[in-house]
């Protein structure tokens, strides 16, 4: 019987590095933020909103998501001026 691991590095989506706070959703995150091409502030949010749930409901994570959201609105008033 073969070790399971060996696997790891040819199907990395398969695994999760530092944790299993991902695992329980049906689509992986990363997955989701690829497929719908997010850019890294929205990706983000995306990403604390669904592990602050699985991590002890930490405050820190909602934080995250609100500068994330700062990020992403300051960015987009900045292109909106550039126009």
């Amino acid at each position: 019987m073969s070790d399971k691991s060996m696997f790891d590095e040819a199907f990395p989506a398969d695994r999760q590095v530092g944790g299993t706070h991902y695992s329980s959703f049906l689509i992986q995150p990363w997955t989701f933020i690829r497929k719908n091409g997010l850019n890294p502030f929205q990706a983000n949010v995306i990403k604390y909103a669904c592990r602050y749930l699985f991590k002890g409901k930490q405050i820190e994570d909602l934080e995250k998501i609100k500068h994330y959201c700062d990020l992403e609105i300051d960015h987009l008033k900045d292109a909106k001026k550039k126009k």
